[in-house]
């Protein structure tokens, strides 16, 4: 199976609420790039999003390439949760290509746990895909990643 962890896109400066903060044009084409990138690349069969408008945001841009790929709403992957509660959820998600949308540093902690390597951060509108027999930790290679271009 293939779980493809992306971060939103660039968000607005915080002059609300963090689970508030909207996406910015920029963090819209950011999201467009690497939705479009994913669903040409692979072929998603479920997503998993974050509460956050920014996370829900990013998760549009992927609904309006693949319109009919099931979503569910996950509670536990912003930014400040656990990742290995995170992960054991998503463990739980009957899925051939996994496309979880969410932030840092969740999203750095919970590749970290699928390669067993130190966590490294990811850009805005990242995303990177594991492939694994199953969900555990240790267990996954990362074999792509994709960072959206500035546009000109």
């Amino acid at each position: 199976m293939k779980i493809i962890l992306m971060r939103h896109g660039q968000a607005e400066d915080e002059t609300r609420p963090d689970s508030a903060r909207q996406l910015t044009g920029f963090g819209q084409q950011q999201a467009a790039q690497t939705a479009d990138y994913i669903t040409k690349s692979y072929a998603p069969d479920y997503f998993v999003v974050s509460p956050y408008d920014r996370a829900q945001q990013t998760l549009a841009q992927l609904q309006s390439c693949a319109p009919d790929v099931v979503t569910t709403v996950q509670d536990n992957i912003t930014p400040p949760d656990d990742a290995r509660t995170a992960l054991a959820e998503l463990a739980n998600i009957e899925a051939e290509c996994l496309v979880v949308v969410c932030h840092m540093s969740i999203v750095a902690n919970i590749a970290s746990l699928l390669t067993g390597d130190n966590p490294e951060g990811f850009s805005l509108g990242e995303a990177r895909v594991f492939e694994m027999e199953f969900v555990m930790s240790g267990m996954a290679n990362e074999i792509d990643r994709f960072i959206p271009v500035q546009p000109h």
